[in-house]
């Protein structure tokens, strides 16, 4: 099942994607993901009644975007937990897991614009597979770990790099306004058979920059929830960013690094997850 959210005048609402359009349906992202399996099964029931029923389903393309996860309590991210995007950096294959952290005023759906900060320079795209806790999770095993994921969506972790390493502490560069990029949809760990195996890209203004896989992850999805858990409770809609393969323009040689500016759109796309696209705009 897809999920997803859009704005209305009453608010965001949410919505599942059929072949027909999107139904809209009174539960929260949120609430859906607290119930889990009951609640999934009294949505496919839904939206069954619905197609056999002639419900009105919405225009996607109509619709403006919502993040597909608006109110996580935490924004977890992994840096260089891809082992080409490592050796680019220059940088070693990490022993553990490096986190870093945004928060939910990086928010934003596709299609929303997402503003550069004035003092920003160097702005970096990050195509990357992200995670959705579904249970609550704590010192969970690596073997029971995929049990406590709801499912998948696309995100582009956006990093001002003049920012980020101003000082020894990432935050500054990866938590400005709209720089996550959440979407278009959550997609249900049932429709995704192997997340270790999945095509993820990048383009700018329709130019392909990235092109790699998840299975060139150094942590694995099942490694992730199981090392955060032993430090952290996981709670259901918690979002842990996974980390982005080689091709970033930080990789680049120096005199090729074109960074990203006004009126460039980014797009993310990841196998069976969708395309999220997003337009820069500069910011006051």
């Amino acid at each position: 099942m897809k999920l997803l959210t859009f704005q209305t005048e009453k608010g965001l609402k949410t919505g599942v994607k059929t072949e027909r359009g999107v139904l809209e349906i009174p539960d929260s992202v949120e609430a859906i993901v607290e119930r889990g399996e009951a609640a999934l099964r009294e949505l496919a029931d839904r939206v069954d009644r619905a197609l056999r029923d002639g419900a009105e389903f919405l225009p996607e393309e109509e619709l403006t975007l919502g993040p597909c996860v608006p109110h996580p309590e935490k924004i977890l991210c992994i840096g260089l937990n891809y082992r080409k995007h490592a050796e680019e950096s220059n940088m070693p294959i990490p022993e553990y897991p490096i986190l870093f952290n945004k928060f939910r005023n990086a928010l934003v759906g596709s299609g929303e614009p997402v503003p550069i900060p004035r003092e920003a320079r160097q702005v970096d795209y990050e195509a990357e597979l992200a995670i959705v806790i579904g249970r609550t999770a704590r010192n969970v095993r690596k073997e029971e770990a995929m049990d406590c994921i709801f499912g998948y969506c696309a995100a582009n972790d956006l990093s001002a790099r003049d920012l980020q390493f101003r000082t020894h502490q990432w935050l500054l560069g990866k938590s400005c306004d709209g720089f996550c990029p959440l979407g278009p949809y959550l997609v249900t760990r049932d429709e995704v058979e192997d997340p270790h195996a999945l095509g993820i890209r990048s383009f700018v203004n329709g130019k392909l920059r990235q092109n790699s896989s998840t299975a060139d992850m150094i942590f694995r999805c099942d490694e992730l929830v199981s090392y955060i858990s032993r430090y952290m409770t996981l709670r259901p809609g918690d979002v842990i960013l996974t980390g982005t393969p080689e091709g970033v323009i930080m990789g680049y040689p120096e005199d090729r690094r074109v960074w990203l500016r006004d009126g460039d759109e980014v797009a993310v796309e990841i196998d069976g997850l969708g395309r999220l696209t997003n337009r820069l705009v500069q910011g006051d």
